[in-house]
C-alpha cells in the first residue's frame, strides 16, 4: 500500500513524514525504514528506525531506485514500514514516478505500507501518481 505526502518546498511534508516515522517506530511489529538523500533527519527520527542516505549510492532514475526498494525489501522480509522522503531528489521526472510507484506497489503489496514525499503541487501530478493520493 502505497501512501504519497504531496506539496511544495515548505508545505509540512517533512514534519509529516518524521510524526509518521516515528509512530511506525513505536507501534511496528517488525522493521522501519527510511530512506532520503541525505542524513537530514538522523536526529528527528526514532533509532529504531533505519535511516538510508542515497547520496551514498549511485541511484539515479526509476529502474535504479526500483532495483534499490525491491533490494532492500527484499533483503529483509520484517520491514512494515518504508519511507522514502525526496522522491524528486534521485533525478526522477513526474512522469516517471508514476511508473516507480507502479513497481513499488506491486513489490510491496498488502503487508509493507510505502510513504512517499513529493516536491510538487497535486495539480501538476500526472494520473500515474494522482492515482496514489
Amino acid at each position: 500500500m502505497i501512501k504519497l505526502i504531496v506539496g511544495s518546498k515548505g508545505s509540512g511534508k517533512t514534519k509529516t513524514v518524521i510524526d509518521m516515522i516515528n509512530n511506525a517506530a513505536k507501534t511496528s511489529n517488525g522493521n522501519v525504514v527510511v530512506i532520503e538523500k541525505s542524513m537530514a533527519l538522523t536526529y528527528n527520527i526514532d533509532h529504531s528506525a533505519r535511516l538510508i542516505d542515497l547520496s551514498e549510492y549511485d541511484i539515479k532514475g526509476t529502474d535504479a531506485m526500483y532495483g534499490f526498494m525491491a533490494g532492500i525489501l527484499a533483503g529483509n522480509y520484517d520491514i512494515t514500514d518504508l519511507f522514502l522522503d525526496g522522491v524528486l531528489k534521485c533525478g526522477l521526472t513526474l512522469d516517471e514516478l508514476g511508473s516507480l510507484l507502479d513497481k513499488v506497489n506491486s513489490v510491496a503489496g498488502d503487508s509493507v505500507h510505502v510513504v512517499v514525499t513529493v516536491s510538487a503541487n497535486e495539480a501538476d501530478l500526472p494520473e500515474s501518481v494522482k492515482k496514489y493520493l
